[in-house]
C-alpha cells in the first residue's frame, strides 16, 4: 500500500509525456498523492493552499513579460545592436565570457539578472548577433546558434554559481534536507563545496565561446573566399 502513495510521481511522468495540460496534470497527481496517503479533503485543501502562498514568489516573474515586449517595442534590441555595431574588437566570445563572469559573480551576491526572457533575449543575444555578424552576413541556422549559445551560457551561470550565495533557496534547501537525514551541514559548508564546480564551469565555458568565436570566423572566411 505504501508504493500507492508514489502513484502521483507516474501520473505527472504519463501526462507531461502525452502532453496534457500541465496544470491539470500536477493538480490531479497532487489530489492522487493526498487521498493515498490518508489526507482529509480539508487538510487537503489547507496543504496545496499554503504550499501555493510559499510558493507564490517563483511566479512573479510574469509580472515582468509585459515590460520586457514593451522595451523591445521601443527599440531596446535595436540600441543593443547598435551599440555593439561601434565596437569593431568586440567579438561573440568576449560578450559572452564577459556575460558569463557576471552571471556568476552576481550570484556569489545573491544578485539574480532574471534570465533567459528579461535579460538574454532583448539584451546579450542581440549583442552577440551583432559582433558575430560585423564582417559576414549570418544565415539563419548562425543565429539559431547564436541564440542557443547565449541561452546555454545563461544557463551555466546561473546553474553552477547558483548555491554560492549563502541565502540562496537552493543552498538553504540542501542545507535542510542533510540535517532532515541526520547529516550536520550548515550553509557554508555547501557554499564552500560549490566553488570548486563554479570555477570549472567558468573555465569550461569560456573556452568553448573561444572555439565557438573561431567557428564563426572560419566560415565567414571561407564563405568570403
Amino acid at each position: 500500500m505504501e508504493y500507492l502513495k508514489l502513484l502521483g510521481i507516474a501520473i505527472i511522468v504519463i501526462g507531461f509525456t502525452f502532453k496534457w495540460d500541465t496544470t491539470a496534470v500536477v493538480v490531479v497527481a497532487a489530489l492522487a498523492t493526498g487521498f493515498l496517503s490518508g489526507m482529509s479533503i480539508p487538510d487537503l485543501l489547507s496543504t496545496l493552499g499554503k504550499s501555493f502562498v510559499d510558493n507564490r514568489m517563483v511566479s512573479l516573474f510574469f509580472l515582468t513579460l509585459p515590460m520586457i515586449g514593451l522595451v523591445e517595442t521601443n527599440g531596446l534590441k535595436q540600441v543593443a545592436v547598435n551599440a555593439i555595431q561601434r565596437l569593431k574588437k568586440l567579438t561573440p566570445s568576449r560578450i559572452l565570457n564577459l556575460y558569463l563572469l557576471i552571471r556568476e559573480v552576481a550570484n556569489v551576491f545573491g544578485i539574480s539578472l532574471s534570465g533567459q526572457v528579461q535579460f538574454v533575449r532583448p539584451l546579450i543575444q542581440p549583442m552577440v548577433q551583432a559582433a558575430a555578424g560585423a564582417n559576414q552576413k549570418l544565415t539563419d541556422k548562425q543565429i539559431e546558434l547564436t541564440k542557443a549559445r547565449s541561452a546555454a551560457v545563461d544557463n551555466l551561470g546561473n546553474f553552477f554559481a547558483q548555491n554560492l550565495f549563502v541565502a540562496s533557496g537552493s543552498v538553504l534547501l540542501i542545507a535542510s534536507t542533510m540535517q532532515s537525514l541526520g547529516h550536520k551541514v550548515d550553509t557554508m559548508q555547501i557554499v564552500t563545496a560549490s566553488i570548486p564546480i563554479a570555477i570549472v564551469s567558468l573555465v569550461v565555458g569560456m573556452i568553448y565561446n573561444i572555439l565557438f568565436d573561431r567557428n564563426f570566423k572560419l566560415k565567414g572566411d571561407k564563405k568570403n573566399d
